[in-house]
């Protein structure tokens, strides 16, 4: 591998046994540290030769660790090649023997040995996939570990088989070995698991194998090709794609797994439900999570209330950014239940189980009974249906949440006379080398691959990205600190770890003479101005002040903190919908007052 392994200032920070601020005073007072080789101006990014030579030179106590030596290694291969390299490095350790045809080269293999022979190939493992989600958390969508051991614990029979038709890079069906609660309970006899990415299906297998835990790990799209058709698991756990519109409706309409009705093209999470279902035994039980208002959105009002009146969806529990379904596969004859358990355990996961547990036995008191769902709107929002006691709490919260996600305007200040100050041009400044300009490949598709594409719903909601495609030529890999733009937004990128996707722009600039939040700001204030006219707008005539770096970070600064305050507005909208809907139940039925006019509650 011929890059040179580069390592950021955090990075420097531990191998050096300082903190960043040290990195930071070194970088000024000494004009020998070495300069970035790569990254942006926020986030540099410094060959690793460099460093050590410069910390030998002035005495400084470091220690590169092999496992970091290893991580350095793989990670200099480039964002887009680490996922692929870290498969790799897990098919190598648990065939050690036979290494895989077109796998790691020669060197870095052996180094991936020695790190395995040194701390033992689990943790030598672990460790660098841990470093990989840490690297990539913006493009894997990794259940939290806590929510994880839960849904296992909810639904987990001992010694038996559970599946995960979305495992993503293994989190659930790892989560019995991770999760203290688990570890007295009898080990699962299988783990089976799916995914469409054949780099996360391949480092979920290496990480099962590795505990000597029975797996059969498949790649592939879960809704169009089943890997494990005709199977059924004991348990059934998932957290599947939400949203994701291209889910297969068209060509799933008349699919056998549809018993409690056609999953409406809007509702894909109502799809994966009905697949767990079909996927487990009799009896046995499935927890998956789902979006806040699959609960209550019309489309899916019919399939909920199927759902209900057979007996299979048996709880809706409020997670903090999700909620919880458990459902139970009816067994032939089987009477349903009358109540179904809905519960807000978002300030409070430790309710959860004992709040099962009671449903279970019959003696719980935070159920709904199902012909009050059936008469109404079958509406299972718990904030809805939560105990009356606890709707002022719950508004309390919801204020306070909200008032934490305000946010406030960058303090400008206000001229008598606009500044009168030399400009330039897009065009020039990309004529001049200080911005160089890359769209995606003619024809590209992001509906499927194992490469993640950043689309343009992502760049207008300044979400992470969600698309994927097929490894392909001319595909443009984005770095931190690029600025994307989109026909109607604009965002600078504060990670790498994903693809460029159609109908996209990327600007990538010298950032010792640019600043690319400087340039954000400007496109998207041309571009605002230019969606009032009638005429198509022509980027490259944006308009730019020159000025020194300093100036333009200042601008930078500004323009960011516009950015942040519209997530928040984005945020604030949607806590402040749940808290209007609390202050008018608590308002309605007494449990909250106006404290207005000297009248007492």
């Amino acid at each position: 591998m011929s890059h040179d392994p580069t390592v950021n200032a955090g990075d420097i920070a531990r191998l050096a046994g300082v903190g960043r601020a040290a990195v930071s005073n070194w970088r000024r007072r000494h004009d020998d540290f070495p300069d970035p080789i790569g990254g942006t101006a926020n986030q540099p990014l410094f060959s690793l030769r460099q460093v050590e030579s410069w910390l030998r030179r002035y005495g400084k106590s470091y220690q590169v660790s092999l496992a970091d030596r290893v991580w350095q290694r793989l990670k200099a291969a480039g964002d887009l090649r680490l996922g692929e390299l870290v498969a790799q490095a897990g098919a190598l350790l648990t065939r050690p023997e036979s290494p895989v045809e077109g796998g790691l080269e020669p060197e870095l293999a052996e180094l991936v040995l020695e790190l395995a022979e040194q701390l033992g190939a689990l943790t030598a493992y672990e460790f660098l996939c841990e470093r990989y989600l840490e690297a990539h958390s913006r493009q894997l969508s990794v259940t939290r570990e806590d929510v994880a051991g839960l849904m296992v614990r909810l639904v987990r029979p001992g010694g038996s088989t559970i599946l995960d038709p979305a495992c993503g890079v293994g989190t659930l069906l790892l989560a019995p070995t991770h999760d203290q609660h688990a570890q007295a309970e009898p080990g699962a006899a299988r783990m089976l698991g799916q995914e469409l990415s054949e780099t996360s299906a391949a480092i979920t297998a290496a990480r099962l194998r590795l505990r000597g835990i029975e797996a059969a790990v498949v790649a592939g799209d879960s809704m169009r090709d089943d890997g494990f058709a005709g199977e059924r698991a004991d348990a059934v756990v998932c957290d599947p794609p939400f949203n994701e519109r291209a889910w297969g409706y068209e060509e799933l309409t008349g699919d056998p797994r549809w018993e409690y009705g056609l999953p409406p093209r809007g509702e894909p999470e109502l799809a994966w439900v009905q697949h767990c279902l079909t996927h487990v035994k009799p009896r046995g039980l499935v927890a998956i999570l789902m979006p806040p208002a699959a609960a209550s959105r019309k489309a899916g009002r019919r399939i909920r209330a199927n759902l209900l009146r057979a007996g299979a969806l048996r709880a809706v529990i409020a997670l903090p950014g999700s909620d919880l379904w458990l459902l139970r596969r009816p067994a032939a004859g089987e009477r349903p239940p009358s109540e179904v358990l809905i519960l807000d355990a978002v300030a409070d996961l430790a309710s959860v189980e004992p709040a099962w547990e009671a449903y279970l036995e019959d003696r719980s008191d935070q159920t709904v009974r199902i012909i009050d769902l059936l008469a109404d709107e079958v509406d299972m929002t718990p904030a809805r249906h939560q105990r009356r006691d606890d709707v002022g709490k719950a508004y309390a919260e919801a204020r306070d949440r909200f008032m934490a996600a305000a946010s406030v305007p960058p303090d400008l200040k206000v001229l008598e006379q606009p500044l009168d100050q030399p400009a330039t041009t897009l065009g020039d400044l990309i004529k001049e080398g200080l911005v160089t300009t890359s769209q995606a490949p003619p024809k590209m598709a992001a509906d499927g691959g194992e490469v993640s594409v950043l689309t343009s719903d992502d760049v207008l909601n300044g979400t992470p990205p969600s698309g994927s495609t097929t490894m392909q030529q001319g595909l443009i890999a984005i770095r931190p600190g690029d600025v994307v733009a989109s026909y109607s937004s604009v965002r600078v990128m504060a990670d790498g770890g994903a693809v460029l996707g159609p109908h996209l722009t990327l600007y990538r600039v010298d950032a010792r003479r640019l600043d690319p939040d400087f340039l954000a700001g400007f496109l998207r204030a041309a571009g605002g101005r230019a969606t009032t006219g009638s005429s198509r707008f022509d980027v490259r005539r944006t308009r730019l002040p020159r000025l020194p770096l300093k100036e333009q970070k200042a601008y930078g600064d500004a323009f960011r903190q516009l950015a942040v305050l519209e997530d928040a507005i984005r945020e604030t909208s949607t806590l402040g919908q749940a808290l209007i809907r609390l202050g008018l139940d608590g308002l309605a039925d007494g449990h909250l007052h106006p404290p207005a006019h000297g009248l007492t509650p």
